[in-house]
């Protein structure tokens, strides 16, 4: 079994990690030749305010009295300058939202995950083609700039990590810090000859990251006083900042201005996915070389913004976020980022005719320049005769387009060379595209084939091993012929020499390898398939259709859950109702009720709102008091039983209930703390780090008696769930357990019911015995439900806690208890446990039901195996990288969330058989006990 799960685990780790190669390889290319336009910039440095995390909404709309949150920044956009929404991508995180801006490209997903201060490719961007850059902010954002950057002309002024607290004080402080570092900078160059020097230079970029925003976002949401204030605060620093560059230069007007967003934040606080909310970014430009306020009659956008707004009388130009880089290096005269695919916003310049055309003419050269070196890659990668050209640019069409362009401009046909740029553009975009996405099919088609061969052998080992179809077909003694083995061989051999031929990555051999050993191993079962077959025809076709409809149905409801939520309602309705179809309600009423009760309570949590809710530490505390009152039930059923607990385990179980009500305590205090701005106290941090510490191990010293074992494992792991929850979802695992009781109860009274006798009473017992059970039956029909009653329950513990299918669905209120300082990963790591805690539940629950029911705990989770591959194959076909940047990122949020969760699944069976079966003493020797 241990050999198996490994493998299984690898497989699994090998399939999640091929949608990075499939979807998420880096655009980037290298070698191509700096471009940049040949005539003089209208300014000579560029000024970049980055509003860290701020909404096009949050900015550009009037507050209830009909007032901006922003004067100047609105003054700007009726009197000064151009304005417009910058639509960001997925993912809309700080890191790529930023390479966006200043590099102009858009980074894959992958790379986020690699950190915020190093670059995992190296890549152009504005600050490195600038003669000078200067940046203050936050110090997981400007280090990544100024590592890449060649020489030593980057220089940036961070304030401590330590200061991105969500707690201990009002985050506006952090863009107050930068503002007065700013201030300080051009005091001191004043009087430093050297600096002096430099800031008079021209081709320069000073860049504000301005942090506040984004973590007042997070920690109030943006519905809050305190962003909103924050927006007002940033405002009022733009402002002294012009004002201050226009003292320093002598009011030159050789200064360009440029703000806007990395991203934006959703309703409650959070972001990363594709809702308008994290997309819609705004951006106000002003200064040298931006056109100045256009009167608009009527605005191209249908979209209502502009006139809900009240900016509908002033021509908005919407950007792509890339667009803003070109048209950073246009205005101040630098070489586009040789990485960059926006397009320059020609709109926004207030420059002559020639210019414009001159830069968007720059622009085609510099993109076409990353086209042709990946067209270059790529036919060199493949094999001749395989190779297909991008045919829409051949070599030809470029040079006739650009010849057409250069004629146009020497014609001062300004506006057909500009169309004819922005044509070409579009065309070597696409071309990058398809360079880009050139082996997508080949590998899809490698990984399906390979994702079908796995499931077809666990299907075929579960027949063979655990299943009476095939019995006697074993002892054949037959032996595989040699033909089967060579083919394979030579299959492998062919595709390894494929690959070479082609200097594919080391990657592109695990998935195309893979499915060889697999299916060959499927087809060495030849005589297990000749009587699955035989055994079918046999089986009454009505029943076999009808019990495929049902397996389907089942998998399709699975599937549309992620989907829509009220799925899941649907679903534990109609387990609601799983009693009257047999003969449970007649043999055990009392449980039957409580399952009809639990499942219909159940049911309300996919119905409740899904994150955006405000904290109710009420609920944690009732969450807490119900699971005092569970608690009482292994004691009371002791005394029942005329039994006594020993004396380490009453000591052990008194300690987890008054663990239990610390913990409310910790959540009611941090939040209190927290609403008076004084931070996390120390002792609150240090109670829930050690809980969580000692919550995997505290219930290993507890009795391996089935209900005091789990009871020991529920309490121990609520008095963390209760630190990581808000509100109602501290409820969910206090009803999912209630349930999960009930069904080992069931569970045994379905054995009963099928001719099982001597039944034990779940008080009696021991989780110890399991290791003794295997192969005690064959799987049945039956089997078949309750492993899909796991999987259900399964996708049930992960959106009862209103998770949604979606990187941006978690509330970072929820770690306030162990953390309040900004660490992306110790935070998503407490998430993600806080994720896992109901699964685990579910798991011991899962343990104790295959206990109860005699049967191998291997059978059960292969089939449940076969269920969670059934849905991830579901959603590989579903991932796309077409429509709405919401469909994109949804889809591929689905395929990691169920794969994650069959990779988990490999993972928490284990964990599950530990917390269960393992017994530790604290001292003396280990003392049995009748029950």
């Amino acid at each position: 079994m241990l050999l198996f799960l490994a493998l299984g685990l690898l497989v699994h780790l090998v399939f999640f990690v091929s949608i990075f190669d499939i979807y998420f390889t880096s655009p980037l290319v290298h070698g191509m030749t700096p471009q940049f336009t040949p005539l003089p910039p209208p300014a000579k440095r560029l000024v970049l305010f980055v509003a860290d995390g701020l909404r096009a909404d949050s900015l550009f709309a009037l507050d209830e009295a009909g007032n901006s949150r922003a004067p100047f920044l609105r003054n700007v956009i009726i009197h000064e300058g151009s304005w417009g929404v910058s639509h960001t991508r997925v993912p809309t995180e700080s890191r790529p939202g930023h390479v966006a801006l200043i590099a102009g490209f858009y980074e894959d997903v992958s790379a986020v995950a690699k950190g915020w201060k190093e670059n995992p490719v190296e890549f152009d961007s504005l600050f490195n083609e600038s003669k000078y850059t200067w940046s203050w902010g936050s110090p997981d954002i400007l280090p990544m700039f100024a590592k890449g950057a060649g020489g030593n002309h980057v220089y940036t002024h961070s304030y401590d990590a330590e200061r991105e607290d969500f707690g201990a004080h009002d985050a506006a402080k952090l863009d107050t810090w930068v503002f007065e570092n700013v201030k300080d900078f051009f005091q001191s160059a004043r009087g430093n000859q050297s600096l002096f020097s430099k800031v008079n230079e021209d081709k320069i970029v000073f860049f504000l990251h301005l942090l506040g925003i984004d973590t007042n976002g997070h920690a109030h949401r943006p519905s809050s006083r305190e962003y909103k204030d924050n927006i007002k605060k940033v405002d009022d620093g733009v402002k002294e900042i012009v004002s201050l560059f226009n003292e320093f230069y002598g009011n030159d007007g050789k200064t360009a201005f440029v703000f806007t967003s990395d991203h934006g934040m959703t309703e409650w606080g959070s972001h990363g996915a594709g809702h308008p909310s994290e997309t819609l970014t705004p951006l106000v430009a002003w200064g040298a070389g931006i056109k100045y306020p256009q009167k608009a009659s009527a605005q191209q956008f249908d979209d209502g913004f502009s006139k809900e707004w009240r900016l509908g009388n002033w021509k908005r130009q919407d950007v792509n976020q890339a667009d803003i880089a070109p048209l950073m290096a246009s205005l101040i005269g630098v070489p586009f980022p040789l990485n960059s695919v926006g397009t320059l916003p020609v709109d926004y310049l207030n420059s002559t005719d020639l210019f414009r055309a001159e830069s968007m003419f720059t622009n085609a050269v510099q993109i076409l320049e990353q086209f042709k070196v990946k067209m270059t890659q790529r036919k060199e990668a493949t094999l001749p005769f395989l190779f297909t050209p991008f045919k829409p640019l051949s070599d030809s069409q470029q040079l006739d387009i650009l010849r057409k362009a250069r004629s146009f401009i020497k014609q001062e046909k300004f506006a057909e060379a500009i169309s004819l740029c922005v044509e070409l553009i579009g065309l070597a975009l696409k071309g990058l595209t398809y360079y880009h996405t050139y082996d997508r099919f080949f590998l899809g088609v490698t990984v399906a084939v390979g994702f079908v061969g796995w499931t077809s052998y666990v299907l075929l080992l579960i027949i063979k091993s655990h299943s009476s179809l095939t019995r006697g077909t074993c002892e054949d003694g037959k032996k595989p012929g040699r033909l089967l083995p060579c083919s394979f061989a030579a299959v492998g051999v062919f595709m390894v020499f494929f690959l070479l031929i082609q200097a594919c990555p080391w990657t592109y051999y695990l998935y195309c390898l893979l499915p060889v050993p697999i299916w060959y191993a499927v087809l060495r079962e030849s005589q297990v398939i000749q009587d699955l077959v035989a055994s079918l025809v046999t089986f009454p076709l009505s029943r076999l259709a009808g019990c495929l409809s049902v397996f389907a149905l089942g998998i399709e409801v699975l599937v549309l859950s992620l989907f829509y939520r009220y799925m899941l309602t649907a679903g534990l309705i109609a387990f609601a109702g799983w009693p009257f179809l047999t003969q449970l309600w007649t043999r055990a009423k009392v449980a039957s009720l409580s399952w009809i009760f639990f499942s219909l309570l159940l049911a309300v949590f996919p119905l409740m709102p899904v994150v955006g809710r405000e904290p109710d530490i009420s609920l944690v505390a009732v969450a807490g008091l119900l699971v005092l009152l569970l608690a009482l039930v292994p004691v009371i059923s002791a005394n029942k039983r005329e039994s006594t607990l020993l004396k380490q385990e009453r000591l052990i179980h008194l300690l987890q209930m008054l663990s239990t009500v610390l913990s409310v305590h910790v959540v009611r205090s941090t939040h209190s703390s927290l609403l008076r701005k004084q931070g996390l106290p120390l002792p609150n941090q240090i109670v829930s780090w050690a809980t969580l510490a000692s919550s995997l191990a505290v219930p290993l010293l507890s009795s391996t008696a089935l209900l005091q074992r789990l009871s020991s494992i529920l309490l121990s792991l609520m008095s963390t769930y209760l630190l990581l929850s808000t509100g109602y979802e501290a409820l969910f695992p206090v009803v999912l357990s209630c349930l999960m009781f009930t069904w080992i109860h069931m569970e045994q009274e379905t054995m009963q019911q099928c001719g099982v006798s001597c039944k034990q009473k779940l008080a009696s017992i021991q989780f110890s015995y399991n290791t003794d059970i295997d192969q005690l039956r064959q799987l049945c029909l039956d089997d078949i439900r309750r492993a899909f009653f796991l999987v259900f329950f399964l996708v049930v513990a992960f959106f009862g806690t209103g998770n949604i299918a979606s990187v941006n669905s978690f509330d970072l209120a929820s770690v306030y208890c162990f953390l309040t300082v900004f660490s992306p990963f110790m935070m998503g790591a407490l998430m993600i446990w806080k994720i896992l805690i109901p699964f685990v539940l579910v798991m011991c629950a899962f343990e104790a039901v295959q206990l109860t029911t005699q049967l191998s705990s291997k059978s059960l989770f292969l089939i449940v195996l076969v269920i969670s591959d059934i849905m991830a194959l579901h959603f590989f076909f579903l991932v796309k990288d077409y429509g709405s940047w919401l469909d994109i990122g949804t889809s591929i949020s689905h395929y990691v969330i169920v794969m994650s969760m069959t990779i988990f699944l490999v993972l928490l069976n284990g964990l599950a058989q530990l917390l269960t079966t393992t017994k530790l003493q604290l001292y003396g020797k280990p003392k049995t006990h009748l029950t």
